[in-house]
């Protein structure tokens, strides 16, 4: 990080993250796919958690859609409207124990997964990031890697010049 910033990166670059604690500097924010996986994950023992999971989840991709729109013309009570709509989410209690630990988490993270009121230019997700490197994952997971530092080098050369070919619709 120190080389970074003395090559002069700013302080306050953005890092979007699915809240791996690596990822939490410079000005962090989180990739809301990754905070409702937390909520979608839960499995409601009867139709009283299934309806407050399902009624959490539809709060949530309505501030996510309102967030998209909140991007593409901010106005400060915008902001203070979806803000204040997180906050009730997060904090009202529900009759599911486990769904209100995992709003009580993600209202500890309102500020990460708001951070797109401050900087509207922000991604809401960082699913792009990780298609990228999905099909490298999949890869050495398959393989156990490489055996020699060369190995590695032309692996990950080659997985990115198929990458950016793909991206610009020219044939590896």
């Amino acid at each position: 990080m120190g080389g970074l910033l003395a090559q002069g990166i700013p302080v306050t670059l953005s890092i979007v993250s699915d809240d791996a604690g690596q990822f939490n500097v410079f000005d962090h924010a989180l990739c809301w796919i990754h905070a409702e996986r937390i909520i979608n994950r839960l499995i409601p023992l009867n139709d009283e958690h299934v309806k407050a999971v399902d009624g959490v989840r539809e709060q949530l991709w309505q501030i996510y859609r309102d967030l998209k729109t909140y991007k593409l013309a901010p106005t400060a009570s915008q902001a203070e409207d979806i803000k204040l709509r997180f906050q009730a989410m997060c904090s009202t209690p529900t009759a599911y124990a486990t769904l209100n630990q995992a709003l009580k988490r993600m209202g500890n993270n309102q500020q990460e997964l708001l951070r797109v009121l401050d900087k509207p230019y922000l991604p809401l997700h960082n699913n792009l990031s990780e298609r990228d490197i999905r099909d490298y994952v999949k890869k050495r997971k398959i393989s156990g890697s490489t055996r020699s530092e060369a190995g590695r080098r032309c692996r990950d050369t080659f997985a990115s010049l198929k990458k950016t070919c793909l991206k610009y619709g020219l044939s590896f």
